[in-house]
């Protein structure tokens, strides 16, 4: 499993037309992209992990993030052991514990004590007849006491809407053997008012929930950033612009510490699959 170099993360890789979706990973393997990577807000994650691990022959398929509240840790070993089986060592898994808002949306109450319930997941995981290996599965954390869970009970972590000034700090509270996999939003156009267009709202729904405001906040952002969505906290979250702009902030997050940097494509239409540009960051990473 190499992880290193540029990956895709894509919510249309899992919530899309499934033929589409192995058609577009097939592809994505060819161009040379390392990992491709797939949230999970409901629905069969498994299955949407078993079609692009068919679709691939190379590239590391990977979740981020499994949410632990949707999944029961028997069920999660059952299925990893079941697609590697099936397909080889090419399944990464990324356990997050989401947002209060999201899981509380539906049970009031129940999002409590994260890190805890973290590790008390991870706790049954290994006591499964066939665990996941530590080696297999990451973590989603943004502060210091969930990087240092991922670096005691995993490979390493998974941070999610994040700059490279973060990805520095984590990579100190991580220390040098842990894998550090940040995702990177990016917007391919040299138009900062299409750009905002695109991204604005985007950004809107993630401050509004409390882990990306709070680590926002932490890492020297103002209420003011996120309440208006300054241009401060637009470029430093979204990259934009040319292949050139992209790929400097790829290799900032690099030199920051980053083993492997994921790019999330924004489109005006958010469920369209942004082949043209994914084919455009390839060609530039060769």
């Amino acid at each position: 499993m190499d992880l290193t170099g540029v990956g895709i993360w894509s919510s249309q890789l899992r919530y899309g037309n499934p033929a589409e979706s192995a058609d577009a990973a097939a592809e994505l393997d060819e161009l040379g992209f390392r990992a491709l990577w797939i949230p999970d807000v409901g629905g069969a994650v498994f299955d949407a992990v078993g079609n692009l691990l068919a679709a691939t022959k190379r590239t590391t398929i990977a979740t981020g993030i499994l949410n632990l509240w949707m999944h029961t840790p028997s069920d999660v070993a059952a299925s990893y052991a079941e697609l590697t089986a099936a397909h080889g060592d090419r399944f990464l898994l990324g356990i997050g514990v989401s947002h209060a808002p999201l899981i509380d949306a539906g049970a009031p109450g129940r999002y409590r004590k994260p890190l805890a319930a973290t590790a008390s997941f991870l706790d049954e995981l290994d006591a499964t007849p066939q665990p996941v290996p530590a080696s297999r599965r990451v973590l989603a954390a943004l502060g210091p006491k969930m990087l240092s869970l991922s670096a005691r009970r995993a490979a390493g972590a998974h941070p999610y809407l994040v700059t490279p000034e973060h990805t520095a700090s984590a990579r100190g509270t991580l220390g040098d053997g842990p894998l550090l996999l940040p995702e990177q939003t990016v917007i391919l156009t040299d138009r900062a008012d299409e750009a905002h267009a695109i991204g604005t709202d985007w950004l809107r729904s993630y401050l509004a929930l409390p882990n990306y405001a709070n680590n926002l906040l932490r890492s020297g952002f103002s209420e003011e950033d996120l309440a208006q969505v300054t241009d401060r906290l637009f470029d430093a979250i979204i990259a934009w612009g040319d292949e050139e702009a992209i790929l400097r902030r790829v290799s900032e997050h690099r030199s920051a510490g980053a083993d492997h940097v994921c790019i999330q494509v924004l489109l005006s239409d958010p469920n369209a699959y942004p082949r043209e540009q994914w084919r455009r960051i390839a060609a530039a990473l060769t």
